[in-house]
């Protein structure tokens, strides 16, 4: 699930809320059609006296108010169940939303018997960028990191942000080797150029690990994979 900044730097709405959107709002001239043609809901209009018909008029447009704010009321839910999938501070998915796409596409890997991997990032001397510039800093380099994995995955796959300096990216169809070249590029694309912030040029310094989808995984374990694999590579990095 992808993000993008024409909505959200997050790619955040799921499928089943698509499915899910609201009809678009009956208008107000259904009250008119209905009693169009001499009739009113099939009862000619001769055979109704004033009153009668004043009294299903008014009830008539009563239940069009009613199915208008129902459908203002559906719209405006399905809104706030997005922005409740949304990190608090990027426009992508936060932990839960992550766990619930990374649990569908699990469920639709083994199914379907395709190939999917989880890539793991986490920010290095992000601390101390905080500690000598502040945290608006911070979060000047975590919104390019959100911006830069965004453009550069498909829309089948799905980001989100896992902590204060670490993301997670979802490949819903590629094998171990098409995650780790991903996983490389996406490195090499947030840490091309450093970041600009108030005069100051800010380096990106990224470590990350990738674990591919096993049958009958379960993902609270791919997460923790995946985290392992990252921290293996940074202290392997470390230590060369």
């Amino acid at each position: 699930m992808k993000i993008d900044n024409s909505r959200p730097v997050g790619r955040v709405s799921s499928p089943s809320k698509a499915s899910s959107a609201a009809k678009p709002a009956a208008s107000s001239g259904n009250v008119r059609q209905i009693s169009d043609g001499g009739a009113i809901l099939g009862i000619p209009e001769t055979e109704l006296t004033p009153k009668v018909r004043e009294a299903i008029m008014s009830l008539m447009a009563e239940v069009d108010h009613l199915r208008r704010e129902l459908d203002n009321n559906r719209r405006r839910l399905l809104e706030l169940e997005e922005l409740a999938d949304l990190d608090a501070l990027l426009p992508i998915l936060n932990r839960r939303a992550f766990m619930r796409e990374l649990t569908r596409i699990l469920s639709f890997a083994e199914r379907y018997q395709v190939h999917a991997a989880m890539i793991y990032f986490d920010l290095d001397h992000f601390k101390e960028v905080n500690d000598e510039y502040g945290h608006a800093a911070g979060d000047a380099i975590l919104k390019h990191v959100a911006e830069t994995l965004q453009k550069n995955i498909r829309t089948s796959d799905a980001l989100g942000r896992l902590g204060g300096d670490e993301f997670g990216v979802i490949l819903a169809q590629a094998n171990a080797d098409q995650a780790m070249q991903k996983a490389q590029s996406l490195v090499t694309a947030m840490t091309r150029v450093p970041v600009k912030w108030e005069g100051h040029k800010l380096p990106i310094h990224i470590s990350h690990g990738v674990y591919s989808f096993e049958k009958g995984a379960d993902p609270v374990a791919v997460l923790a994979e995946a985290d392992r694999a990252m921290y293996e590579k940074k202290a392997a990095r470390k230590k060369g």
